[in-house]
């Protein structure tokens, strides 16, 4: 009797349509013979299924421009695969396991996870994510500055030659050469992004490198407050500062909507100080579709709620009540991620302004 495939990861991924260019957020398992994704998680019945044997992973993919965290899929069949993580771990995490699933086919072996490093692209010494925080570090990191540069100002920004000077001086780097490489890494991963002509055109391959160790190539963090004055307003200063908060939690939930009540997949994105929680289309757009507050508010586990069953989301949910009394519920895949997301947004919600 044949044995059911292992079930090794399962998740929301957002996945590019094979006949058309869309991107459609999906909830994707991954089995230790094939990736299976279905267009809601509640569905008995894939839409599809990509068989591991013979397949190949390629990480990162940046066929796509802007779109971050992309990892392409090639069958024995030379079909292309397209899948869009919510953020760096998460991808680097389908991308091991989908590594080590080939592998085990081909040598014949069942699939058992060991401990390995999160990112596979860079030294055993180096973490982005924990050398972006660093980089951010209000006293010991890199300086955001108002910069001028023909007739613009840019806040919020500083030069190429900063980040590598900041590196050789935290000892991240032994020299400028490897500066450079791990520069370009963070900007390829879009923790930085360019400002200007100068680093937009590098940027976009019209360079040696794509990040520019130079006085005149400005730079900003993804998530900081920058904007370019002549193109903003006092609002848009408000708005901004709404991403000046470190990200501690982001992923993937269920919302439902106001109006219609119906639930949608939405990428999350949780900061502190200031404490707010903003919600983006995951399968493109880099504006967020709205933002909850969260100084002063509540969350909580809830087990039921109007319509909730109707659509089949009657499980793993939660709400946030604001403390302009702005009800939004919720659901996350499993009951850990429901505790871990409540966890994270009661910590925000007491110490985030």
């Amino acid at each position: 009797m044949e044995r059911e495939p292992k079930r090794i990861r399962e998740g929301y991924l957002v996945k590019k349509g094979s006949m058309f260019n869309t991107w459609k957020p999906m909830w994707v398992v991954l089995l230790d013979d094939g990736i299976e994704f279905y267009k809601k998680k509640i569905d008995n019945s894939p839409k599809g299924m990509i068989p591991l044997k013979g397949s190949s992973i390629h990480s990162p993919c940046q066929d796509f421009g802007k779109r971050m965290f992309i990892f392409k899929l090639t069958t024995a069949k030379q079909q292309d695969h397209f899948f869009q993580a919510a953020y760096l771990e998460e991808r680097d995490a389908w991308v091991r396991d989908i590594k080590k699933a080939i592998q085990c086919i081909e040598g014949g072996q069942r699939f058992a996870r060991k401990s390995t490093r999160k990112s596979i692209r860079l030294p055993e010494t180096i973490n982005l994510s924990a050398l972006y925080l660093s980089m951010k570090d209000s006293d010991k990191g890199i300086k955001e500055l108002k910069l001028e540069k023909d007739k613009k100002v840019f806040n919020h920004c500083f030069t190429g030659s900063c980040v590598i000077d900041w590196l050789v001086s935290s000892n991240a780097i032994r020299n400028r050469k490897e500066g450079l490489m791990l520069a370009s890494s963070l900007l390829n991963e879009g923790y930085l992004q360019p400002a200007g002509d100068t680093s937009k055109s590098a940027a976009e391959g019209l360079a040696d490198t794509p990040f520019l160790d130079l006085p005149d190539a400005y730079y900003y963090f993804a998530d900081s407050g920058f904007f370019c004055e002549g193109n903003s307003s006092d609002d848009d200063v408000i708005l901004k500062e709404e991403f000046r908060g470190t990200v501690v939690k982001q992923g993937c939930l269920l919302k439902q909507g106001h109006r219609r009540k119906n639930w949608k997949v939405r990428k999350f994105v949780l900061r502190e100080d200031p404490a707010y929680l903003h919600y983006y289309d995951p399968a493109g757009g880099e504006d967020p579709l709205g933002a909850i507050h969260l100084r002063g508010s509540v969350v909580t586990a809830v087990e039921d709620i109007p319509d909730a069953k109707k659509h089949d989301v009657d499980t793993n949910l939660f709400e946030i009540i604001t403390a302009n009394e702005v009800h939004y519920f919720l659901q996350a895949a499993t009951p850990v991620e429901r505790t871990e997301w409540i966890k994270a947004i009661q910590v925000v919600s007491r110490t985030g302004k």
